[in-house]
């Protein structure tokens, strides 16, 4: 989206860029026109050309026989330009003349030199005058010199001609240029408006989840691929959520039927020893069934209260520095001395015999537990499982079964909250959050878990601590 928008700045600076170098150009030209002019032989010189021609001439008038004339180098340089030349006297008469022009008079007065100086005329306006003086004997000459070419006296000496025909072209042209940008705005700014309404648009079809893909390639392009991809991620996101609805509604109606099941039996004999009585072995055994019951509802319970303990960061970290060799042994020994387990198998390997790390002994038997119990839960009567550590650079434990496994979509799921990948009236033991809690734990404690499977080989799980 940062492309668009540097594009479509871009777009309006080249518009007022291409407007300024215009008019540049045309001052340039303008410039050039107004303060440069055209000899006779075809040179292009400067319109002060005139003027420093003139003085740098004194050197030219030489005295011959006591009256001044130019020399053989400066009639040549002349008669090269086109040039026209009288000498005054201190009086004002002319004494020496060449190709002066028609109008011009044989003798001037104090304030028509000085006229003429200011000016720079003399009669029609094709011809420019300039004048210099040469002084011999204590004798001052006035000579003047008449250029073929307009030359006006400004501020500057400029081309007259094109002085006066360039102010009749630069104000059409800049109105054109100006219109020119105004129009170019305009389009450029109906563009921008067009190009709003339909982001607009698009915008309410993704809202509304209606919109199609778009295959722009123009100035917005890159805008439109972000809104692709975000109308991709967000149908991604219904679709999850509505996952996560369906899977916390199921999720719902197992945990009821899990909660009703045992309390069904807890009723049930509480009323037969209610009514009926019984002697003391038959009491102690309904006693157990219904304590069976209740010690499974406090698990679904605890299973609830913890997992939302652990999503809302809510639990503390209580760490102590222990071997956590000897910590999963007797883990494992404490599973094998339940009852409901006594008969199942649980190897140990390690790579040393202590390796000393700081955990929550709590938690982490809480993680472990539930790896090893879903192990047996769902595996056959003779399902064995495999606990091996080793120290390498990292924490590596690893709890391996030889079970029935898993179909690669169970895996994929197999962290999610409220999962089930057995159906609950067939495993009664199982909430749905058992693996969910020992992967928030293992993060708890910086590690990670994943888990690999191949159905009727069996799983494992990679649990990896860093190590200091």
């Amino acid at each position: 989206m940062k492309r668009s928008g540097y594009r479509a700045i871009f777009h309006i600076y080249l518009i007022f860029f291409l407007s300024l170098l215009a008019a540049l150009l045309l001052a340039v030209c303008l410039f050039f026109m107004t303060f440069s002019i055209r000899t006779t032989g075809g040179a292009i010189k400067k319109s002060d050309w005139p003027k420093t021609f003139t003085e740098d001439f004194s050197e030219q008038i030489v005295w011959i026989d006591g009256a001044p004339q130019p020399t053989q180098t400066g009639m040549a340089s002349l008669q090269d330009n086109g040039i026209g030349i009288q000498i005054l006297d201190s009086s004002g008469r002319e004494v020496f003349g060449w190709r002066k022009p028609e109008q011009a008079a044989t003798s001037y007065s104090g304030p028509e030199l000085l006229r003429l100086f200011q000016s720079g005329k003399s009669g029609g306006g094709e011809t420019a005058a300039f004048t210099g003086t040469a002084k011999a004997a204590g004798e001052e000459y006035i000579y003047i010199l008449y250029f073929p070419v307009n030359v006006s006296k400004v501020t500057m000496y400029v081309n007259g001609e094109r002085f006066a025909g360039g102010k009749n072209v630069i104000l059409p042209v800049l109105s054109a240029l100006l219109l020119l940008v105004l129009i170019s705005g305009l389009l450029y700014g109906l563009f921008t408006v067009s190009a709003m309404k339909r982001l607009t648009a698009v915008i309410q079809d993704i809202s509304v989840r209606s919109y199609l893909p778009v295959q722009d390639h123009g100035v917005f392009h890159d805008l439109y691929d972000g809104l692709n991809r975000l109308d991709e991620e967000i149908r991604a996101g219904d679709k999850l959520r509505l996952q996560t609805e369906t899977m916390r509604e199921e999720w719902i109606a197992n945990i009821t039927h899990d909660l009703k099941t045992p309390l069904s039996p807890i009723k049930g004999y509480a009323e037969i020893l209610l009514e009926i009585g019984g002697d003391g072995e038959q009491c102690r055994r309904y006693a157990g069934i219904m304590l069976k019951n209740v010690s499974y509802i406090e698990t679904l319970m605890d299973d609830l209260k913890l997992t939302y303990q652990l999503e809302y960061g809510m639990l503390p970290v209580n760490r102590e520095e222990t071997d956590i060799v000897r910590f999963l042994k007797e883990l494992a020994i404490t599973i094998l001395n339940t009852p409901e387990y006594e008969n199942r198998t649980i190897h140990f390997e390690s790579s040393g015999q202590m390796i000393p790390y700081s955990f929550d002994q709590t938690l982490l038997a809480r993680a472990f537990r539930n790896l090893i119990i879903n192990a047996f839960v769902h595996g056959k009567e003779d399902t064995e499982v495999t606990l091996h550590v080793s120290l390498s650079g990292s924490l590596s434990i690893y709890v391996a079964d030889n079970g029935t496994g898993m179909e690669p979509e169970t895996v994929q799921h197999l962290f999610d909250r409220y999962y089930r990948g057995t159906d609950t009236g067939q495993k009664p033991e199982g909430s749905g959050l058992g693996l969910a809690i020992a992967r928030d734990i293992i993060e708890l404690h910086g590690g990670s878990i994943s888990v690999s499977s191949i159905p009727m080989a069996g799983t494992e799980f990679q649990i990896e601590f860093p190590f200091p």
